[in-house]
């Protein structure tokens, strides 16, 4: 199965996510009283670090979802104005009946 960039993206962010979150709960359920010191220290960086990344591919993918947007729109408006013109010269080119 081939996944395009957009799905790509939004898994690698579910799965950053979900390893922040996972570490969250084990920090403060499993290894609550086992963390000390510079493992302790090293252990919630990692979690921040997990949260930073899943934020930033958060942002990226709002940009692409907002540009993807931007280029549909252009795209609708120049359909549109293609329509209308063709519309226009077709009605151009009818005899008009009211003579």
């Amino acid at each position: 199965m081939v996944l395009d960039a957009t799905a790509r993206r939004r898994w690698f962010g579910a799965l950053v996510l979900i390893a922040a979150l996972g570490m969250l709960i084990g920090g403060e359920t499993v290894l609550k009283g086992k963390l000390r010191g510079v493992g302790f220290m090293f252990y919630w960086l990692a979690c921040l670090a997990f949260t930073c990344v899943a934020i930033v591919i958060a942002v990226l993918d709002a940009r692409a979802l907002r540009r993807q947007i931007h280029e549909a729109q252009h795209e609708l408006f120049d359909a549109t104005l293609k329509q209308i013109e063709t519309d226009a010269k077709a009605k151009a080119r009818r005899p008009d009946r009211k003579r």
